[in-house]
């Protein structure tokens, strides 16, 4: 019953913002680097805060560094769509932010200086990651709830981290987030507060694991994103390109743009490689060791993600 009355309040909620961004004009334009062609309303992402704010009032006094630091992070990123910010002030809002759930997970204690700074750049990497990949209709809603999942399964299994049902409020969030969004024609984005408020979240929780357990290896559950991610930023960087400005060289623009492969298609295959990636870790784990699951699911996602360069050349080459 608390989850279909989730559902309900979400679906209230969402359908009220469209009404928002109607009459304010909040609405996403295509451009040349974009991959869809319509436009489309922007930030129904907002629907990931809303989520958060209703676990919040029922746990009030276990979760406020945490709501605190999403409520920043999607302010922030909010305004970011309506007007464009600063690069600074958005790092700097997540650096505020991420610095909220260190505290709250004791990372201050427990890690040396150069394991916080690694954990620094490692969050805030994968939170604008994240934001990255939204780029295509279902992307986001379908990879965060493979993620999700997987990390409820976890939860559930011996290793209990959190509370199952901070994980559920973000998985119902994502299913009506795709009723909206997983369409041929969207009815909204995600926007940047969507992907970096539950990007937000995803980091959150897997930092929860990762000290639980004390294994890195959980970091896996987000190899496709992060694969991509870094080879790309590593591909501009070759060509000498503004890694800040739009671009069309992940793999999934690449898929959807140059080999014309259909968009809900496109994020299925990303959420589908995520899925056998968390089903390996979850099966393998203590099995063989954090090195041996990382060489032997980051390297065949390397060799996919290679594929985008072949797809390049047969376009420029006459």
């Amino acid at each position: 019953m608390e989850f279909i009355i989730l559902v309900i309040f979400l679906v209230a909620l969402i359908l009220l913002y469209f009404k928002v961004a109607n009459h304010y004009n909040i609405i996403d334009k295509p451009n040349e680097r974009s991959s869809h062609t319509e436009v489309t309303l922007r930030g129904g992402g907002i629907l990931f805060w809303f989520a958060s704010l209703l676990y919040f009032v029922q746990h009030i006094q276990t979760n406020y560094y945490f709501f605190t630091g999403i409520t920043l992070v999607s302010l922030v990123s909010f305004w970011d769509d309506i007007q464009s910010l600063s690069n600074k002030i958005r790092i700097a809002t997540h650096f505020l932010s991420i610095s909220l759930i260190f505290y709250d997970l004791g990372i201050f204690e427990t890690l040396p200086i150069f394991g916080i700074i690694a954990a620094y750049i490692l969050s805030i990497g994968l939170i604008n990651a994240y934001n990255f990949m939204d780029g295509i209709n279902g992307i986001t809603g379908l990879y965060t709830i493979i993620v999700m999942g997987s990390l409820v399964y976890v939860n559930e299994s011996g290793y209990r981290f959190t509370d199952s049902g901070f994980i559920y409020y973000a998985i119902v969030a994502c299913v009506v987030f795709l009723f909206f969004n997983y369409r041929k024609k969207a009815k909204c984005f995600a926007g940047d507060v969507g992907s970096i408020a539950i990007a937000f979240w995803v980091i959150y929780l897997v930092l929860q694991l990762i000290l639980c357990t004390h294994s890195l290896v959980w970091l896996l559950f987000l190899a496709v994103y992060g694969v991509d991610a870094i080879c790309t930023i590593l591909h501009r960087m070759y060509l000498k390109q503004n890694i800040f400005e739009a671009h069309r060289l992940h793999l999934y623009q690449v898929m959807s743009n140059e080999y014309k492969m259909p968009h809900r298609l496109v994020a299925a295959v990303y959420a589908f490689v995520q899925l056998l990636v968390c089903l390996i870790v979850i099966c393998l784990y203590q099995k063989i060791s954090d090195l041996g699951l990382f060489t032997i699911l980051i390297i065949p996602l390397l060799l996919l993600y290679s594929f985008k360069f072949y797809v390049l050349r047969s376009k420029t080459t006459p």
